[in-house]
């Protein structure tokens, strides 16, 4: 595989981790740099990890992971999608129950819906002749910087738009779960 494919293939396997990553900036209203960072970082090496279980997976019966990997990330988009949007419509307008974006369970579970499609990429490069370990590489390091900047970006987000931005990250990812779902049911 080419460089320029593999930085491709980064930065399309990164996206759905920016949005969500740009959503959860806006809903924490005015994130820290550090919380970006870190939240990039959890994205990120996520990010690169399922491209190599679902590596492994084809290797070993790549059948079973592709049955129910789109149904495991609509599940999970869509669960923290509805949560987002929920919280946001039930938050006053000073911004309480914020805090409850910040759970560390919420940011894992966001990062593992937004990567099952780098696991179902790992399943599919199974079956070429291909450097797994530079391509999730090139992968998690996409997904940190995009997950970093789009909480960043949030943040501005957040401070002018607050409710809206939320609710729209939150619509995004549950629209993220559905076009996953439908690609697999569909084709």
């Amino acid at each position: 595989m080419s460089p320029l494919a593999i930085a491709i293939l980064a930065l399309g396997m990164s996206i759905d981790a920016f949005i969500a990553s740009t959503g959860r900036g806006a809903a924490l209203r005015r994130p820290s740099v550090g919380e970006a960072m870190r939240t990039g970082l959890v994205f990120g090496v996520i990010e690169a990890i399922t491209p190599l279980i679902g590596w492994a997976a084809g290797v070993l019966a790549s059948s079973y992971i592709a049955e129910v990997d789109h149904w495991i990330a609509f599940g999970l988009l869509g669960a923290v999608g509805g949560r987002m949007v929920f919280h946001a419509l039930q938050r006053g307008p000073e911004g309480e129950g914020a805090a409850l974006n910040r759970s560390v369970w919420v940011l894992l579970a966001t990062a593992v819906g937004t990567s099952l499609d780098a696991m179902a990429v790992g399943v599919s490069l199974a079956f070429l002749d291909v450097n797994i370990v530079v391509i999730a590489v090139a992968i998690g390091c996409a997904t940190m910087l995009m997950s970093t900047g789009g909480m960043l970006a949030g943040r501005l987000l957040g401070s002018r738009f607050g409710r809206t931005a939320e609710i729209a990250g939150g619509l995004a990812l549950i629209g993220i779960g559905a076009s996953i779902l439908v690609d697999h049911l569909t084709g």
